[in-house]
């Protein structure tokens, strides 16, 4: 027994260093992402003497972003697919002029407006994923046209000047936040509450999808980096709750977010048109010769960033109170920028969901942390071009070590 013993330990022991070694790789390439978001907020933090984790900036980090954050979500389907979208910026831009025109100048109700502006989004999207879908042409010239076409039209029916304020029914949207049912003096109890609440769901969700890839024999990382990750996560979500809960509460728009992410997570990991939208961009010949309709996927997937973009506009629109010509500027380049960071391949098929937000995030806390500490314009654009090139070198360089 006692040799056995002897003779067994020295050959566990490597093996049990190689599995940790292993699992933590496997760790830091599942959650690098998330750590770099950390670390980023903990340089900004140091580097801005505590101001970027104030309330009132944290709220304003939130405001500044959910635009983004939002056209990430349709941008990612598209990137995913195989394509690119150049026109966002510029159809967000214009659905902003749109519904300018619409509630102040001809006096729509808000609810109105905003249904004929979403469906405004819907056709543009429409229109240029026709050509992407069913003639093959290239996205990228298909929406670098629709970004010159959507740009000038917002400049032409704006007449180069702003226009606003809009009614208070939809500038709420963007500016509003969600009621405290518990009336509290100091702290908005019910924006804490559902920080509470959905950091513990989120813990549960996470859980019941571990489990459940345990039961059909799937492989999963170590319990203990599990514990952790998730742990982090629900401390983030809770402790940004209490943050934005001693100032204003929850914005509106974030709660908008929150369901849209939600949503779009199911879409892409639970659904059959998620599995389509990899399947068409990791091989668009063996999707096709599986059944999948290539050129529909594709074309749903432009209504859908269409949608998106509109959507964004009208928070953007609604943040600022007023259409400008100059709306959308660059936002495309942001947008695209946190897909890349967030994991999206550039090649297509493969990408998620949170990576696209956690990569919305970094982006937003490095415009915002500089902003800060207040480094130039174009000094932002350099640091930002070499993140974005980083992200994808990194990408390129897993492809080709595999």
């Amino acid at each position: 027994m006692g040799e056995a013993l002897m003779t067994t330990a020295p050959q566990n022991g490597p093996a049990n260093r190689t599995e940790i070694a292993a699992s933590l790789k496997r760790g830091l390439q599942e959650y690098g992402l998330l750590i770099s978001l950390i670390l980023i907020m903990g340089f900004f933090q140091w580097s801005t003497s505590g101001v970027l984790m104030q309330p009132l900036n944290l709220t304003n980090l939130v405001l500044q972003n959910s635009y983004i954050v939002i056209m990430a979500l349709g941008m990612l389907m598209v990137i995913v697919a195989g394509h690119i979208d150049l026109s966002v910026g510029s159809t967000a831009g214009f659905i902003g002029a749109l519904a300018a025109l619409l509630m102040v100048h001809y006096n729509l109700n808000a609810l109105t407006a905003t249904l004929l502006c979403v469906a405004a989004g819907a056709l543009i999207g429409a229109a240029q994923g026709y050509w992407v879908a069913f003639w093959r042409m290239p996205s990228f010239i298909v929406t670098l046209a629709g970004m010159l076409v959507f740009r000038g039209l917002t400049i032409l029916s704006l007449d180069g000047q702003s226009i606003g304020p809009f009614p208070e029914a939809f500038a709420i949207i963007s500016s509003g936040f969600i009621p405290d049912f518990f009336h509290g003096a100091e702290l908005r109890v019910t924006s804490l509450l559902l920080g509470l609440v959905v950091g513990a769901l989120f813990f549960v969700i996470e859980w019941r999808q571990r489990s459940s890839a345990e039961k059909h024999g799937l492989k999963n990382g170590s319990f203990a980096m599990f514990f952790i990750k998730n742990s982090i996560l629900a401390a983030l979500v809770v402790a940004s709750s209490y943050l934005l809960a001693s100032y204003r509460g929850m914005p509106t728009v974030l709660v908008i977010m929150g369901v849209l992410i939600s949503l779009y997570t199911f879409i892409m990991n639970r659904t059959t048109i998620g599995r389509r939208v990899y399947a068409v961009g990791g091989n668009v010949k063996a999707a096709k010769l599986s059944g999948v309709k290539t050129e529909r996927v594709t074309f749903y997937a432009f209504i859908n960033m269409g949608i998106l973009a509109a959507l964004a506009g009208l928070i953007f629109a609604a943040r600022l109170n007023s259409a400008t010509p100059k709306a959308g500027t660059g936002f495309e380049l942001d947008v695209i920028a946190a897909c890349f960071i967030g994991g999206a391949s550039a090649s297509g098929g493969v990408g998620k969901v949170m990576g696209a937000v956690v990569g919305a995030f970094i982006m937003g806390v490095m415009n915002n942390g500089m902003s800060i500490m207040g480094i130039g314009v174009d000094y932002q654009q350099v640091i930002k071009g070499l993140v974005l090139l980083a992200a994808v070198f990194f990408d390129v360089y897993n492809k080709n070590k595999m």
